[in-house]
């Protein structure tokens, strides 16, 4: 009889849970809306594991239980990342992966392996359609959001093709290619659907003639010339003027918002600069492109996390990955995972390791607690080369003179390891040290994170090439 009536209980409350089963969530839709492609350039594994106890540790935890906002998506893969011709890949030839879904050469854009580099005839017959591209084709709102130049290698993989990433502006092609239009040009010139809907990033002098403040040879303005093609559109060159437009007020916006790269991170706010965050200026692009009923494409690039790697500078490469972080925050609250597809990823990794054996809650940009065989401590992170491959006396000055600008010619000589006994290895100018010396550090070549939620986010999984993940938003879309 006890039986009986354990069973008989059991029936109830699978009744009464299938009577409120309808208000359960729907499930997702197998198809987006919208799919929003974030990149964090150069954010490798040992870039997001850093970069979250980075995070972690500024809030006064111990840093390692942390999770960056993408790390709590529920799908995740490692993406393969070399290119047709290169083991360690470019951002050009990654990116074009991305968006065209194609292995191409590395310093193309847009263009499938066939092209060669620098050849322009050899782009008509390679060119590929980007989803950017195919995105405006079909109605849909499109932006790219960045925080370097819109003419580098990443962002302009969305809307140019090109035989070489370097010719952003005209003075950067060769004389004899000049039928090849610079990639600056073929952001104004974009013909597909109605045209890119919002554009926001740096690279302002590239549009413009040296009496605008500009470097290009052909002296257009090519701002004017915007103007002049979207003539209801907004041209935004600071912070403050982005956080008084309001979405809507016109369906085209282009934010260039600095001469040349937007700042890092830590200088942005250090030295007041009025340039917008990564998380302010996508927020603000979710904004006005959900306004399309029809939905919208956009990529959103943490760009500088890769200069800042490449300078051997880890504090300001963590400093703009948890900004891209704080990014993907603002989409995760301003979308919904019932029609919005959100990918996360990089193109490709650096040279940052993390290693020793320092104590739970140990500063990440600290010593490790370890002695190398000569009794010196060392610093948890470093990179296998780089300008960090000098002596300590040294590094301090040669950060201030790097930073927040860009670097000047630097040659290293080997040296023995230096005592970073009495050295702040926690300052933001501080080179982490590098094991082979080098002008500039170098891309890494192993596999990086992917990391998906929304509709067709149960497709990256395992291990996949990174040009798949094209395949994966084109299917998402139901294309």
């Amino acid at each position: 009889m006890r039986v009986r009536g354990v069973a008989a209980l059991i029936g109830v409350l699978l009744v009464a849970a299938c009577a409120t089963a309808t208000d359960t969530p729907p499930a997702a839709p197998a198809r987006a809306k919208n799919v929003i492609l974030f990149v964090g350039d150069g954010m490798g594994v040992a870039t997001v594991v850093a970069a979250r106890i980075f995070a972690g540790q500024a809030r006064g935890e111990n840093g390692e239980e942390n999770s960056l906002s993408f790390e709590q998506f529920p799908n995740v893969a490692l993406s393969k990342t070399y290119s047709a011709d290169a083991q360690v890949a470019d951002s050009a030839s990654t990116m074009t992966a991305m968006m065209s879904g194609v292995k191409t050469k590395s310093y193309v854009l847009g263009v499938n392996s066939a092209a060669n580099v620098g050849d322009c005839s050899s782009v008509v017959t390679a060119s590929v359609p980007t989803l950017l591209e195919q995105a405006e084709l079909r109605g849909l709102a499109t932006g790219i959001v960045t925080t370097t130049r819109i003419t580098h290698a990443t962002p302009a993989a969305t809307y140019a093709h090109t035989p070489h990433r370097n010719w952003e502006f005209d003075g950067t092609v060769p004389v004899d290619q000049r039928e090849c239009a610079d990639i600056a040009r073929q952001l104004i010139e974009f013909d597909h659907g109605d045209g890119i809907d919002v554009v926001m990033g740096g690279g302002r002098a590239l549009f413009l003639p040296p009496a605008g403040g500009g470097v290009r040879k052909d002296e257009r303005d090519l701002i004017e010339a915007w103007r002049k093609r979207y003539p209801d559109g907004r041209v935004v060159t600071t912070g403050s003027e982005l956080l008084i437009d309001e979405p809507g007020a016109s369906k085209h916006l282009l934010a260039l918002m600095a001469a040349d790269h937007l700042h890092f991170e830590h200088d942005r706010v250090t030295a007041a600069a009025d340039e917008p965050s990564l998380a302010t200026m996508t927020e603000r692009a979710i904004r006005q492109l959900a306004l399309d009923p029809d939905g919208y494409f956009l990529m959103v690039e943490g760009g500088r996390i890769d200069h800042a790697h490449h300078l051997g500078n880890a504090y300001r490469a963590l400093g703009d990955t948890v900004a891209l972080a704080d990014a993907v925050a603002a989409a995760t609250r301003l979308t919904d995972a019932r029609d919005t597809l959100i990918i996360v990823t990089a193109d490709h990794s650096h040279t940052l390791t993390i290693g020793g054996y320092p104590k739970r809650g140990n500063p990440i940009l600290g010593l490790a607690g370890d002695l190398d065989a000569a009794g010196r401590p060392f610093t948890t992170l470093s990179y296998a080369n780089g300008p960090g491959a000098v002596a300590a006396s040294d590094q301090q000055g040669i950060g201030s003179k790097r930073f927040p600008h860009q670097p000047t010619e630097f040659s290293p000589e080997p040296t023995a390891r230096p005592d970073l006994s009495n050295v702040d290895t926690t300052d933001p100018n501080y080179l982490q040290e590098a094991m082979v010396p080098g002008d500039m550090e170098t891309h890494g070549g192993e596999d990086v994170a992917v990391y998906a939620l929304g509709p067709g986010a149960d497709a990256i999984r395992g291990v996949i090439e990174q040009n798949a993940i094209y395949h994966v938003m084109r299917a998402a879309f139901g294309w």
